[in-house]
């Protein structure tokens, strides 16, 4: 797919992965309703297949293959949500996946990517280790590279997201996204800005990893490389493709702290009784912190995944 995606390609694909992916459930929470005086709509894709929206995107690039290309396998980066995706898109269409990821990549993601058989290749936590490793191995295996988020399929998956909520919810005033490279806000901002273009479309991303925010501000990409923050997903730098996008769709694009993460995740785990990750958590940190900006509206919040190492919870 060469060029940016509209409507009807996300309509089309969402027929086409329904196969392969669960249409997730939107959930209410009178606790949180209570505290802003309003109505939230959680759309948990941490209850996706693979634990995380990326089985989307991961499934319409797979299943976008040649059959020659197939053959050859895909190969991507990823520190464990995509790659777990596309391992296992890759698998349920007897293909074989390659996956470079850091080091440091949690555990738990490590795991998951080899249950769904990936071959795992560990680079140094940087971009630069990370672009060279990639290459690398791409020219060795031969493999079609399907990249995290830079990606019109990967991005048109994602957008199946908002395709169910804003059929499950009417007249939503915002949708909250958290923003890593973009992928998952920009096929949002497909849906949404011609089905819905009166709901205001909010990214969302750590202070610590604000890169989103200062390359809208400054008109050309700002490079992120490998901030600390505990929302690990949310590390990446834009792509050509996605940060055009969220500039034309995005509303606003707010950021939070640690420990607002924390407090959010730990909130949503203790009150709603599901698990999400702090890189999903961010969307209800601004909700929570900022109740008078959303009073008497109707918001959705988009939860990306629940894929979290439970021998290191931040409390």
């Amino acid at each position: 797919m060469r060029k940016e995606p509209v409507l009807r390609d996300v309509q089309n694909t969402s027929k086409q992965i329904a196969p392969f992916v669960h249409r997730t459930p939107v959930l209410t929470s009178q606790s949180v309703n209570s505290i802003i005086d309003g109505e939230v709509f959680f759309k948990c894709e941490n209850f996706q297949k693979t634990g995380s929206f990326k089985m989307r995107g991961a499934s319409n690039a797979v299943l976008s293959l040649s059959e020659e290309e197939s053959k050859r396998g895909v190969v991507t980066v990823s520190s464990g949500n995509h790659g777990a995706a596309l391992a296992c898109a890759a698998k349920l269409n007897g293909m074989k996946s390659h996956v470079v990821t850091p080091k440091n990549t949690q555990q738990v993601k490590i795991d998951a990517m080899k249950g769904y058989g990936a071959n795992l290749i560990y680079c140094e936590p940087s971009v630069e280790s990370r672009e060279s490793t990639f290459i690398n191995i791409q020219e060795k295996t031969g493999a079609i590279p399907i990249h995290p988020y830079n990606d019109y399929r990967v991005i048109t998956g994602a957008g199946t997201v908002a395709l169910e909520i804003i059929d499950e919810v009417k007249d939503l005033d915002f949708i909250l996204v958290p923003i890593g490279g973009g992928g998952l806000i920009s096929g949002t901002g497909v849906v949404v800005s011609s089905l819905r273009p009166n709901t205001k479309l909010l990214g969302v991303e750590p202070e610590s990893a604000d890169d989103a925010l200062r390359s809208i501000k400054s008109g050309e990409i700002v490079p992120s490389d490998y901030p600390p923050t505990i929302a690990d997903g949310l590390r990446s730098s834009l792509g050509e493709k996605t940060f055009p996008m969220i500039k034309k769709f995005v509303s606003a694009i707010h950021t939070v702290s640690e420990k607002e993460i924390i407090s959010s995740m730990r909130f949503v785990w203790e009150r709603m009784k599901i698990i999400v990750e702090p890189s999903s958590a961010v969307t209800m940190a601004v909700v929570l912190n900022n109740p008078a900006s959303f009073r008497g509206k109707k918001t959705g919040v988009i939860f990306s995944g629940g894929n979290i190492d439970l021998s290191y919870l931040p409390w």
